[in-house]
């Protein structure tokens, strides 16, 4: 396998995996077999239990992602060794400490992010970050669905500013901090309780605001989809929903708005 760049992004590394391939048949260095062999993983790899998407990468600019509930441990290694294979880039939601030692083990450069619940495996040492997103969330119980917003846009080569705990309950908090989301491109709202936060926010920028319920709260939250039904009929506009506690979605979104 190709020595990785340090200074390009993921849809670069990409591309030259396969024009290296390319240049090496072209040039004799690889036999047809050979060649054949190793783009036989377009459009993904069959591993049994799992398809690998290595296409992804070409498609969308970011490789597939592992959600981790669910999966055995021997599962997720054995996919994420695959998706390294192709990809300078790695994220794991929904996984425990003991996956990621696991992941340590045969993937050095994994770290974990123990609030996201959350493995990052990022080779690329030197990478231009986009500036214009800001997490924000209502209290400190919602920080676990903030974060693993912010590491996934993170990831995308993004770089994240955190607001956390200015909820409706002390709005003066929010207020404290409305120049930053004022310069924001796209911000975060991640909330449970009631809801509100995202429609406060969301009256007070210019930029879109990506809600997300989170299911903290009593019996009456119903598991997030109070939250969820408050931030569906916000009456501000440019707010948009994304499904309760989904972080990972509310990350990507802000990731692909901030870049465009």
């Amino acid at each position: 396998m190709r020595k990785q760049s340090k200074t390009q992004n993921t849809l670069g590394e990409y591309e030259n995996w396969i024009n290296d391939i390319l240049i090496k048949f072209q040039h004799g260095e690889l036999k047809l077999t050979q060649a054949v062999s190793e783009l036989s993983n377009l459009p993904y790899e069959d591993i049994t239990f799992a398809k690998v998407d290595h296409h992804r990468t070409l498609r969308k600019g970011f490789p597939e992602v592992i959600f981790g509930l669910g999966k055995t441990e021997g599962q997720i290694v054995e996919i994420a060794k695959s998706i390294s294979k192709h990809s300078p880039k790695i994220l794991i939601t929904r996984v425990g400490i003991h996956t990621y030692k696991a992941i340590k083990s045969v993937l050095p450069d994994a770290v974990y992010n123990k609030d996201a619940k959350a493995i990052i495996v990022n080779s690329i040492k030197h990478e231009k970050k986009y500036k214009g997103i800001v997490v924000v969330t209502g209290g400190t119980a919602d920080i676990s669905v903030a974060e693993e917003a912010a590491v996934t846009a993170e990831l995308m080569g993004n770089r994240v500013q955190k607001i956390y705990d200015i909820g409706v309950a002390g709005i003066h908090r929010l207020f404290a901090h409305l120049p930053i989301l004022q310069k924001a491109n796209v911000i975060i709202a991640v909330a449970g309780m009631d809801g509100v936060l995202p429609s406060i926010v969301g009256g007070l920028v210019q930029c879109p605001v990506i809600a997300v319920p989170t299911n903290t709260g009593y019996g009456a939250n119903f598991n997030g989809i109070s939250p969820l039904l408050t931030m569906l009929n916000c009456c501000a506009p440019g707010v948009g929903v994304v499904n309760i506690d989904a972080g990972f979605n509310a990350g990507y979104l802000a990731g692909l708005i901030n870049k465009r």
